[in-house]
């Protein structure tokens, strides 16, 4: 996903999955006068399905290109470098990382707030994923853009059935408790955004049929936060690959019908531009 912030003439690139391919040669085409790349890249996290891109990514090969990744150690205590590059060795592709041209920085990100420089602010927040993944909050002239890439509901851990031999009624009140408020602290962290770009794989049948426990949403829980933390905007994104463009279709006029609600809801879909 392609942010631009126009006033700052700034490039931000979200994860590195099979889409940069396209976004490169599109980057490619308009630096056609030889005039340098730049960019900063905030990868969520290090699955494949989110860093798959990378080799393809033409400008990366410029000389003349700068790069700034960012992103979650997600990998024992190997830093982020150490992850990305190991897709650039001969076992996997023709160029080793070391050779790349283009200059480019690393950097590891943790839960936080960042100052970007320029007036854009970041603020970062651990998802619920089997591995370690990174929302992000951008900030800048009182526009606030999220996403919430690969994430779910967080539920309690502990045994809520009465009947089962090792049920514990503080314990599960507890888990219940834990549960609510780290929900409750992802939907301040996108709360009031203008735009949510949100995980949404499953339909709320698919998740609870079999599917918890596998890090990602079913739509009605991005619509529920959405509306429950005042997003103006918020586009259903991640859809499951299994997913046809008639099903998808079908799941747009189901959801997407304006309510009277104050947020606006609608399906991601490729090429797809948003004016903040």
């Amino acid at each position: 996903m392609e942010l631009y912030i126009e006033q700052l003439d700034r490039l931000i690139i979200i994860d590195a999955g099979s889409g940069i391919r396209e976004l490169g040669d599109h980057m490619m085409a308009q630096h056609a006068d030889g005039t340098p790349i730049k960019a900063e890249i905030f990868l969520t996290h290090t699955h494949w399905d989110h860093i798959m891109g990378f080799p393809f990514f033409a400008p990366i090969y410029l000389p003349s290109s700068q790069f700034t990744i960012y992103g979650p150690v997600t990998y024992e205590e190997e830093p982020l470098k150490e992850v990305l590059s190991g897709q650039w060795t001969y076992r996997y592709f023709p160029v080793r990382h070391e050779d790349l041209s283009s200059k480019v920085n690393y950097v590891n990100l943790k839960e936080g707030r960042y100052d970007l420089g320029d007036g854009l602010a970041l603020q970062t927040k651990y998802l619920n994923h089997p591995l370690l993944c990174l929302g992000y909050r951008y900030e800048f002239m009182g526009k606030v853009f999220c996403t919430a890439y690969d994430t779910e509901p967080f539920r309690n851990l502990f045994c809520t059935d009465p009947t089962d031999p090792g049920y514990d009624a503080a314990t599960a009140a507890e888990g219940e408790a834990a549960a609510v408020e780290a929900n409750h602290r992802i939907g301040q962290f996108v709360e009031g955004a203008d735009l949510l770009v949100f995980d949404t794989q499953y339909t709320r049948q698919e998740y609870f049929q079999s599917r918890i426990g596998w890090g990602h949403s079913y739509i009605d829980h991005a619509i529920g936060i959405g509306q429950k933390y005042h997003v103006k905007r918020l586009a259903l994104f991640h859809h499951d690959i299994q997913r046809t463009d008639d099903q998808l279709d079908a799941l747009c006029q189901q959801y997407c019908v304006s309510k009277g609600e104050d947020t606006e809801i609608f399906f991601a879909r490729e090429g797809m531009e948003v004016n903040l």
